[in-house]
C-alpha cells in the first residue's frame, strides 16, 4: 500500500519516561507503515532540556508558530527529587507552561468516550470539555524563599518612573513568597477562544474564578469575559440557543457533579490543570482525554492530558511488564495529523486520523484493553494487554478497517 504523503512537517516534541517509550511504539506500529511522516523533531526529554538550558523548549514553540501544528509527548516538570535524579543545573519550569507562554493559547481538553467505560458520576451523559487558560499565573511565577524577618512588598514601576507599592506581609521569621501575573491581551484571547469554541460546538459555556477572595486579580478575568460577551457574543449565543454564565469556582465544582455534561467549563490556568484531571479520571482514566492548545493566530499543539507515567517507567527499566494506556497519546497524533491534513488540503491524512481513532475505540469496545480500563469496565471477559500488545491490537483493527 502506498504511503500517505505529507507536504508540511508536524513539529514533533518528544518527551519523558513511559510516554517516551509509548511514543516510539506508536510511531513504529501505527504511523510509519501508513504515512510518509514528515516531522521537525525536538527532544524535550529532561536530559536534553537540561543540556540546552531549556532552549530546546523555546525552539520547539517557535517552530510550532512557523509550521502551525505540533504534537507533544508528556514531559517531566522537575521538582526537588528530579533535581537530584537527573543532575539538573536548575529546576526548569514546566515545558507546557513555557510553550503556552510563547503561543498564548487556550487548552481544550475533552474525555474520550468509549462504550463499557461508564463515568464515575452516574448522571454524566455527555463529555465535559475543559477550557484552560494557557498563559501566566503559577506557570510563569517568580518565587523567593524568605530567609528571616522583614517586609515583603509588591511594587510596579511605570515607564514614567511612578510607582504603585503594596505591602504583602511583614515577616517575623522565614517564609516564602510567590509573584504571579497575567495580561489583558492574554485574558482577552482566552475569552474569545472560549466563546468561539462554544459557538463552533454549540455548547453552553461556564466560566469560574475565585473573585470573592481575589477581588482584583480573579475579578479582572470575570470583568473581561463579561465585557467581551456583552459587546460581541450575546446575540450570537442567543441565536445559537446556548448560554454563557459566570459562577464562583466553588459553585462550579458543586454544579458539575450534578450536571449531565455536554458543556464547556472555562478555568484559569491552574484550576484547568486540576479540574481536567478530575474530569478525565471520573470519565474513566487520565489516559482517556484529548488536549489541544489553540493560539489566537490559529496555531495548534496536540498532546495527552496526563503525565509521564513514572511508576510504569521504573518497572519498564527493571524489565518488568507494564500495561500502560496509550489512548490519549494516540489521539494526540491523530488530532495533529487531522489538523495538518485540514490545513494542507490532504483528505487522505484526515481520513487516516479518523480511522486510527475508530480503530483505537473499537479495540477497547471489543474487550481488548490495558489494565487501568479493565479494572473499571462494565464489559465481560475482557483481555488485559500489556503496553506493546495493546498498540499492536489497535494496529490489527486498523488493518481490518483499511481492507
Amino acid at each position: 500500500m502506498e504511503k500517505i504523503r505529507m507536504t508540511t512537517p508536524l513539529v514533533e516534541m518528544d518527551g519523558d519516561e513511559m510516554t517516551r517509550i509509548l511514543w516510539k511504539m506508536i510511531k513504529e506500529e501505527l504511523l510509519l507503515p501508513y504515512i510518509d511522516l514528515k516531522t521537525e523533531y525536538y527532544d524535550l526529554g529532561l536530559e536534553y532540556r537540561n543540556e540546552t538550558n531549556d532552549q530546546v523548549t523555546i525552539d520547539s514553540a517557535e517552530a510550532t508558530k512557523k509550521y502551525g501544528v505540533a504534537v507533544k509527548c508528556a514531559t517531566i516538570t522537575p521538582n526537588a527529587a528530579r533535581m537530584t535524579e537527573y543532575h539538573l543545573k536548575e529546576m526548569w519550569k514546566s515545558p507546557n507552561g513555557t510553550i503556552r507562554a510563547v503561543l498564548d493559547g487556550t487548552v481544550f481538553r475533552t474525555p474520550i468516550i468509549v462504550k463499557g467505560i461508564e463515568p464515575c458520576v452516574k448522571n454524566w451523559e455527555k463529555p465535559i470539555t475543559l477550557a484552560r487558560h494557557a498563559y501566566g499565573d503559577v506557570y510563569k511565577n517568580t518565587e523567593i524563599k524568605v530567609p528571616g524577618a522583614g517586609k515583603a512588598e509588591l511594587v510596579f514601576t511605570a515607564q514614567d518612573g511612578t510607582e504603585i507599592r503594596e505591602t504583602i506581609h511583614q515577616f517575623k521569621g522565614p517564609g516564602i513568597l510567590q509573584g504571579i501575573h497575567n495580561t489583558d491581551e492574554s485574558i482577552t484571547s482566552f475569552a474569545k477562544a472560549c466563546f468561539n469554541y462554544a459557538l463552533d460546538t454549540k455548547q453552553d459555556l461556564w466560566f469560574a474564578t475565585k473573585d470573592t477572595i481575589s477581588k482584583k486579580y480573579d475579578h479582572h478575568f470575570k470583568d473581561i469575559f463579561q465585557d467581551i460577551y456583552e459587546k460581541e457574543y450575546d446575540a450570537k449565543f442567543k441565536e445559537a440557543g446556548i448560554e454563557y454564565f459566570y459562577t464562583l469556582i466553588d459553585d462550579a465544582v458543586a454544579r458539575v457533579m450534578k450536571a449531565k455534561g455536554g458543556f464547556i467549563w472555562a478555568c484559569k490556568n491552574y484550576d484547568g490543570d486540576v479540574m481536567s484531571d478530575m474530569v478525565s479520571s471520573a470519565f474513566g482514566s487520565l489516559a482517556m482525554m484529548t488536549s489541544v492548545l489553540v493560539s489566537p493566530s490559529g496555531v495548534y499543539e496536540y498532546e495527552a492530558a496526563h503525565g509521564t507515567v513514572q511508576r510504569h517507567y521504573y518497572k519498564h527499566l527493571k524489565g518488568e511488564e507494564t500495561s500502560t494506556n496509550s489512548v490519549a497519546t494516540i489521539f494526540a497524533w491523530s488530532g495533529a495529523l487531522r489538523k495538518r491534513g485540514e490545513l494542507d488540503g490532504i483528505g487522505e491524512l484526515m481520513e487516516f486520523a479518523d480511522k486510527l481513532e475508530k480503530a483505537t475505540i473499537q479495540t477497547i469496545e471489543s474487550g481488548k484493553m490495558t489494565k487501568d480500563l479493565a479494572l473499571i469496565t462494565s464489559l465481560k471477559d475482557v483481555t488485559v494487554l500489556n503496553s506493546e500488545n495493546f498498540i499492536k491490537a489497535v494496529k490489527e483493527t486498523l488493518e481490518r478497517l483499511s481492507e
